[in-house]
Order: structure tokens, then C-alpha cells, then sequence
């Protein structure tokens, strides 16, 4: 009555629900690569600061 599969039992059923990846695809998550990216363009912005006001002291 209460019997329930367990957990890796259920985890591969759901994984073998899911369609293929498609070709190229790197990200899957949608929140996972707006975190990338979000890293990504705050790390370049803080270089561009960076050498602007090494810049301005030279």
C-alpha cells in the first residue's frame, strides 16, 4: 500500500522520460546559464573598470 521505489529507481524512470539532447546544446537549465552569463559579463565589466582607472592614474 505504501510501497515506494527507490530513489535511484524513480531518478532513472524520469531520465528515461526525457527527450535526447539536441546537437550543440550546452545548457539544459534555463537558470544555470543565466547565472553563466551573469558571471561572465560582471567579471569582463570589472576588467574594463579595472584597466580604465589604472589608466587614468598612469
Amino acid at each position: 500500500m505504501f510501497y515506494r521505489k527507490p530513489l535511484e529507481e524513480r531518478i532513472a524512470d524520469r531520465v528515461a522520460k526525457r527527450r535526447p539532447l539536441e546537437e550543440g546544446k550546452t545548457f539544459e537549465h534555463g537558470p544555470a546559464k543565466f547565472v553563466f552569463v551573469s558571471l561572465l559579463v560582471a567579471v569582463v565589466l570589472m576588467h574594463v573598470v579595472g584597466v580604465a582607472i589604472v589608466m587614468a592614474f598612469t
